[in-house]
């Protein structure tokens, strides 16, 4: 039995959806299903193999199936949201949105289109951007806490007339002191260079930090935030980066950005953001 995968909803393009990725199932071709002046891009799909049960359990046995579906999913979307359609307001859906036929659908879009169309008028004329921080070198940001900080001057002074018996003790209360400190330290910075990207934003919002296991880096991530950004401040936007980032370089710290890319952090809403 089949029935459609949602990838995104849009305003309607007025033309075909020119897109070179297949659909989520590797096979299923992807088309946009108008209905009154929205489009919504899916996908025909097998819901014995993408049912919510099924994609629970392939998620727990399969990794790396899930890995795969997840960037075919974001694939559809960026080709949805391509050149082509310049100046088109487009709401993407998370991962594994299914309904289980056409009217079912139409029924989700009729209940909520009010809603759409408001969010994608909110988001018209407008570009998310990814910013994240990274902490290139903790010894250096330690360093320049250590010139600064006055407790911890003191506590490395009396650690230089103690015995290596005596000095154990003061050592370990010394790592957990600099430890707090480079934490909150941290967190002023961090929210220093926020409030920063929040001045050139129309909104913006904090993510999840990152581990290395998805960054695939070395350097902890410090900061996960996107921007919703108007497309003529785009320019100021990075401008604003390179400054933040010549500032803090010296601490041991540098930030990157990318975009544009789909509004996932401006455009949900609970009603209709759910499996059919």
């Amino acid at each position: 039995m089949a029935g459609l995968y949602l990838y995104c909803l849009r305003e309607n393009a007025q033309g075909p959806l020119l897109t070179s990725t297949r659909g989520i199932d590797g096979k299923g071709e992807v088309f946009a299903l108008p209905f009154r002046e929205l489009e919504a891009v899916v996908s025909e799909v097998s819901l014995e193999e993408f049912g919510c049960e099924e994609v629970q359990k392939r998620a727990q046995e399969d990794v790396n199936w899930i890995k795969e579906k997840a960037l075919t999913h974001a694939r559809v979307i960026q080709e949805a949201m391509k050149k082509d359609h310049i100046g088109l307001s487009l709401i993407p859906m998370r991962f594994g949105i299914i309904f289980n036929d056409v009217e079912g659908l139409e029924k989700a879009l009729e209940k909520d289109y009010f809603k759409i169309r408001e969010i994608l008028e909110r988001i018209r004329g407008k570009q998310e951007w990814s910013v994240k921080a990274y902490l290139k070198d903790r010894k250096a940001f330690e360093e320049r806490i250590k010139e600064k900080n006055e407790v911890i001057k003191e506590k490395e002074k009396e650690l230089a007339f103690l015995s290596e018996g005596m000095s154990y003790f003061l050592e370990e209360e010394l790592k957990e002191i600099i430890s707090k400190e480079v934490d909150k330290e941290l967190n002023n910075v961090m929210a220093y260079l926020f409030e920063s990207l929040k001045k050139q934003a129309i909104d913006s919002v904090r993510c999840k930090i990152l581990g290395r296991e998805l960054t695939g880096r070395i350097e902890p991530m410090v900061l996960n935030a996107a921007c919703l950004l108007q497309e003529e401040k785009i320019e100021d936007f990075k401008k604003e980066i390179e400054e933040l980032n010549d500032e803090i370089r010296i601490k041991g710290l540098y930030i990157e950005y990318s975009g544009p890319w789909p509004a996932y952090n401006f455009t949900s809403w609970q009603s209709y953001d759910e499996q059919t």
